[in-house]
């Protein structure tokens, strides 16, 4: 992982040289740092599941250290990190959230700085774009990384891309359309968070290391169930994670009205009293007050068991393809202990 990490460091080195040839002598005005310097101190930091996941993926393969396969999932995986990074700040911008890993998100830090500087214009605004921009900027770096990969990772780069898009897509819209059925609830986490964290990265890992079709059908296949339990995890943690360990406030995903399997599961459960407030999501009658209320009725109801019972049947069913399919026996141990990880993780 630290390779990684240098990887994007000095990716970002060279973007901030490039971008000071173009600004020239314009000046930062109101914004405390300048993008590429923002950018990186934003980079910083996280669980890097993606690369844990792409690197297992490509020993469990065959792939070997130093050889010019390992460079490559070294830049893919590189990518990896920056698309997340692009998805973290244009979501927290969408949801409105207030903080992400215990920090102001890149809108609200945007706001500060137009306040701060007595721009001209709304600083809430200002702060969105700038935060959009940021996004965009971390989603070129990425695309930069991949271009000079070969073909099939990159045309599974640009079906990543496209699938965590058509995710999100289908997040705001359902939750404008109050879509909490289960069908929805597993279309969005699928496409939105169980692809682009472990499935792809898993195939990256795969196509990287020339891998043959059946082992890459067997990492596709543990990606596919584990991605869900990941999904499931994030459910799990939007309403009852505690915000000291995610980083972000607890009932986000309640006061946004979230298409999860954790509401649709509710839907099924919830009575009396409780279901006035699960009706009432997705309104102006719903409010922050209202979520703790609503995450204690529903596990009151079961809803958070049944939810960790969906995750350990999943991440079984997902370590049962790693067996019997001809992968390398350390790539397994690897691909086992972050399973475990990232299913019962805290944040």
């Amino acid at each position: 992982m630290s390779e990684v990490d240098r990887l994007i460091a000095a990716e970002l080195d060279a973007l901030a040289s490039e971008w000071e040839a173009l600004i020239g002598d314009l000046g930062v005005d109101v914004l405390a740092v300048d993008l590429p310097a923002w950018l990186a101190r934003h980079s910083e930091g996280g669980k890097r599941i993606r690369v844990r996941l792409a690197y297992w993926g490509f020993i469990a393969a065959g792939g070997a250290h130093g050889s010019e396969a390992y460079l490559r999932l070294l830049r893919v995986s590189a990518a990896l990190e920056l698309l997340h990074l692009f998805a973290l700040i244009h979501d927290d911008v969408m949801d409105e959230s207030d903080s992400r890993r215990n920090h102001p998100s890149a809108h609200v830090e945007a706001s500060a700085w137009h306040r701060d500087s007595a721009g001209f214009g709304q600083s809430e605004r200002f702060g969105e774009n700038l935060a959009v921009l940021l996004g965009d900027l971390a989603h070129t770096v990425a695309d930069r990384l991949v271009d000079s990969l070969p073909r099939r990772l990159r045309e599974t780069w640009f079906r990543l891309s496209v699938e965590l898009i058509a995710g999100q897509r289908a997040d705001l819209t359902g939750a404008a359309a109050g879509r909490w059925d289960e069908h929805h609830a597993e279309t969005v986490a699928r496409l939105k968070t169980g692809r682009y964290t472990v499935m792809r990265p898993l195939q990256f890992g795969a196509i990287a290391a020339g891998a043959s079709a059946d082992t890459e059908r067997a990492l596709l296949s543990c990606g596919e169930l584990l991605g869900r339990a990941f999904a499931l995890r994030d459910d799990y943690l939007g309403v009852w994670g505690d915000p000291a360990v995610t980083g972000k406030p607890a009932g986000d995903d309640l006061v946004d009205a979230k298409a999860t399997m954790l509401v649709s599961i509710a839907r099924e459960r919830v009575d009396g009293a409780a279901r006035d407030l699960l009706e009432r999501l997705g309104t102006r009658r719903f409010d922050h007050g209202d979520a703790p209320r609503l995450a204690t009725a529903m596990r009151e109801a079961g809803v958070d068991t049944e939810l960790e019972r969906m995750i350990s049947d999943d991440l079984a069913a997902a370590l049962e393809h790693l067996e019997g399919a001809g992968l390398a026996p350390a790539g397994v141990a690897g691909l086992r202990e972050t399973a475990l990880a990232i299913a019962w993780r805290e944040s």
